[in-house]
């Protein structure tokens, strides 16, 4: 998109943390000003590519733990962002093909590729609603959700590299309770988290050049991450650094590069609900 006409709706006016992730990731579906500013972080923090891969990483393991030992088969995957194979349907059926899931987002841009994340296999269902992680009632609410899960069955939530756009201010411990709250026992968190806790200078920076384009965040400490998952049990090896969360052989290329906690800066997790 880098070099497309912007879509209608889309704010193109500033940079854009999902389309500035895309640039993290080597895709293609930003713009100019997206790049800039993406580039401003990686000035900062060069780690930021490392992050984001790690991101991915961590999500791809999860999903496939969750399928394999958890006996999950539902996943509602908030703040999708914009698509980027394999997506977390596609993991998620590569373990089970019978795999349902939901994506949520509430940025034009990624309706605009929904298409993408709606390919699923012959036996699952996949969909994607448009809805706000701060409104959890209206994103349980949404008919498309019920269609695709069944909540009395336990689900997987995923929330990857969401939840420091979701500022104190706006309760995000409520937000993750409220839709705990609504699944069964056995259903599952998987939370990835950006944090401050091995470079706060950096992270500082990294937090100005954000909220100085208009997108407000709050990177926390291992313990405001860890404090997510109150109440669910957690899976070994409880709330580590993404690229020690159960790496697997898929990893072996990221492995071999031996990024450092700093580097990768992000705090996952995985807790299953009693």
């Amino acid at each position: 998109m880098s070099n497309t006409h912007a879509a209608r709706g889309i704010d193109t006016s500033r940079p854009h943390s999902a389309r500035m992730y895309d640039y993290y990731l080597g895709g293609k579906d930003h713009f100019d000003i997206d790049k800039q500013a993406a580039e401003t972080v990686a000035a900062a923090y060069p780690g930021i590519f490392v992050c984001a891969r790690e991101n991915r990483a961590f999500m791809h393991r999860a999903t496939r733990v969750l399928a394999r030992e958890h006996g999950i088969r539902q996943w509602l995957d908030i703040g999708t962002g914009i698509p980027t194979e394999p997506n977390l349907h596609q993991v998620a059926q590569s373990v089970v093909p019978e795999a349902r899931v939901v994506y949520a987002d509430n940025d034009p841009l990624v309706l605009k590729y929904a298409e993408r994340l709606m390919r699923s296999t012959p036996q699952g269902r996949t969909t994607y609603i448009e809805a706000d992680v701060n409104n959890p009632a209206a994103l349980l609410d949404a008919p498309e959700l019920s269609e695709v899960l069944d909540l009395d069955r336990p689900v997987a939530l995923s929330l990857n590299a969401l939840m420091h756009f979701v500022t104190d201010a706006q309760d995000p411990y409520g937000i993750v309770g409220r839709l705990l709250s609504a699944l069964p026992s056995g259903s599952a968190l998987a939370l990835s988290h950006c944090t401050p806790d091995f470079d706060p200078a950096t992270w500082q920076k990294v937090t100005d050049i954000y909220t100085g384009a208009g997108t407000p965040v709050q990177f926390r400490a291992r313990k405001d991450v860890a404090r997510f998952f109150d109440g669910l049990d957690l899976l070994d090896p409880g709330v580590t650094v993404g690229h020690r969360w159960r790496p697997d052989a898929a990893d072996g290329a990221a492995l071999a590069e031996a990024p450092t906690d700093a580097e990768v800066s992000l705090w996952t997790g995985v807790g299953i609900k009693p």
